[in-house]
């Protein structure tokens, strides 16, 4: 298999994962932020039954943020090891194409907490979010006793 085209699956493949994760983030934190606006809180009678709704989703969220930096970080192994054998194969040291591939192999670790840091700020927005909710429903139920 030609070395060109694994460098581009292992480039394409890190960077496609990680912009699928950033789109699904995003995707799940704008469900949520919706589905809140629309919660009654007189439709539950049990907390339980609440928090069941109002967590859905958000672990897709928290997985995204702690993972993200673990495949960039997979994703900067592999444009090394790609680096050392293309540099192992090579008859002469070319110090540019040497520093490019390594800058290259340093992106998916850069799309990784590109992809995390946002994801752990949607995370920890959208569980305050439940808190108050949930402690809305409290407040709820003492004045319904």
């Amino acid at each position: 298999m030609d070395i060109e085209l694994i460098k581009d699956m292992v480039d394409y493949g890190v960077i496609g994962v990680l912009g699928f994760m950033s789109f699904l983030a995003v995707w799940f934190w704008i469900e949520r932020l919706l589905f809140y606006k629309k919660v009654k809180l007189e439709d539950y009678k049990t907390k339980e039954a609440l928090e069941i709704d109002i967590t859905n989703n958000i672990n897709i969220i928290s997985t995204f943020g702690s993972n993200a930096p673990y495949i960039g970080l997979l994703g900067t192994v592999f444009g090394i090891i790609i680096t050392f054998y293309i540099m192992g194969q090579s008859d002469t040291m070319d110090v540019k194409m040497i520093m490019t591939s390594l800058a290259l192999a340093l992106k998916a670790t850069a799309m990784g907490l590109i992809v995390a840091i946002p994801s752990i700020i949607f995370y920890n927005h959208l569980s305050r979010k439940i808190e108050v909710i949930s402690a809305r429903w409290d407040i709820l139920q003492k004045e319904k006793s």
